[in-house]
C-alpha cells in the first residue's frame, strides 16, 4: 500500500477561517487540538478525523461538516 493514498476528499478550512477572520492558532486553542494536527487536516493530509473533533470545529466555526469537507471524485489528490 502506498504511503500517501489517493483520495477525493477536499478540506475547506482555509476558506472558512478567512470568512470568520480566525487564525489556525485561534481555532486550535478553542477546539483543544494542536496546531500541527489541525494543519494536517487543513492541508488534506489527515487520514481520519474523530467525530468529536469535527463536532468541536463545527461548533467553534458555526458551520456544518459539509461546509468543511466535500467529495470531488474528478480530482483525486495525494
Amino acid at each position: 500500500m502506498p504511503e500517501e493514498e489517493l483520495h477525493a476528499i477536499r478540506i475547506h478550512l482555509d476558506r472558512i477561517l478567512a470568512e470568520r477572520g480566525m487564525t489556525l492558532t485561534e481555532l486550535a486553542a478553542q477546539v483543544g487540538i494542536t496546531v500541527v494536527n489541525l494543519s494536517v487536516l487543513k492541508n488534506g493530509r489527515a487520514k481520519a478525523i474523530r467525530f468529536s473533533t469535527l463536532s468541536r470545529i463545527c461548533d467553534v466555526l458555526q458551520c456544518q461538516p459539509g461546509d468543511l469537507i466535500t467529495h470531488d471524485p474528478t480530482e483525486p489528490s495525494a
